[in-house]
C-alpha cells in the first residue's frame, strides 16, 4: 500500500473511531454519571468521557460542581482537568484525520486562520478556550489537529486551561452546596 493511501486509511479509521466513540458515550451518558461514586478516579473518567464526545453534549462539569462540595476542590480540578484534556484529544484527532471536513465550517475556518496567523500565540489561545466554558472548544481542538500543532503542546495547554475551568466549577460547587454535604 502506498504511504499516502495508508495515511488516508489511518485518517478515515481515526475519524470513524471518534464518531463511534461519541455516539456510544452519548447513548450511555446516564451510566457515565454513576462513575462519580468512585471518587477522584470516577471524576477523572467522567471528565475524560464527557470531553471525548465531539459536539454532542455530555454534562461532565455539573458532576465536578457537585463533587466540589464533597471532595477537595483542588484535587477535583486536577483529576477532572487532566481527564478533560485527555478526552479533548478526540477533537484533535478529528482535525488530523478529517481535514477536508474542517474546511466546510466557517467558524472552524476562522479559528484555524487565527491559529495559523498567530502560531506563537495558538497555545495561549488553546489555554484560554479550554479555561472558558464554551461549546466551541471542540473546534479549537479540530483546528489544532488540522494545523498539525504538536499533540504535546495541545495537551499541555488544554490541560492547564481545563484545570482552571474545573477549579472554578469545583469551588463554586463547594461554596454553593457545602450546607447540603457538611452541615
Amino acid at each position: 500500500m502506498k504511504p499516502e493511501h495508508r495515511l488516508t486509511l489511518i485518517r478515515l479509521l481515526t475519524l470513524l473511531f471518534v464518531i463511534a466513540l461519541g455516539v456510544l458515550i452519548f447513548i450511555y451518558r446516564d451510566r457515565v454519571q454513576g462513575l462519580a461514586s468512585y471518587g477522584y478516579v470516577g471524576i477523572f473518567l467522567i471528565a475524560m468521557i464527557a470531553n471525548a464526545t465531539v459536539i454532542l453534549p455530555v454534562p461532565g462539569v455539573m458532576v465536578v460542581f457537585a463533587m466540589g462540595a464533597v471532595f477537595n476542590p483542588f484535587l477535583i480540578a486536577l483529576f477532572a482537568g487532566l481527564g478533560a484534556a485527555i478526552g479533548e484529544i478526540t477533537g484533535y484527532l478529528v482535525g488530523f484525520s478529517g481535514q477536508g471536513l474542517a474546511e466546510r465550517s466557517q467558524t472552524l475556518v476562522s479559528i484555524s486562520e487565527w491559529m495559523e496567523h498567530n502560531r506563537k500565540y495558538s497555545a495561549l489561545g488553546i489555554l484560554v478556550m479550554a479555561a472558558i466554558p464554551n461549546p466551541f472548544f471542540d473546534l479549537a481542538g479540530i483546528a489544532a489537529g488540522t494545523l498539525k500543532i504538536p499533540l504535546w503542546s495541545f495537551f499541555l495547554f488544554c490541560a492547564v486551561g481545563s484545570i482552571i475551568k474545573m477549579l472554578a466549577f469545583a469551588f463554586a460547587g463547594a461554596q454553593s452546596l457545602k450546607g447540603f454535604f457538611h452541615p
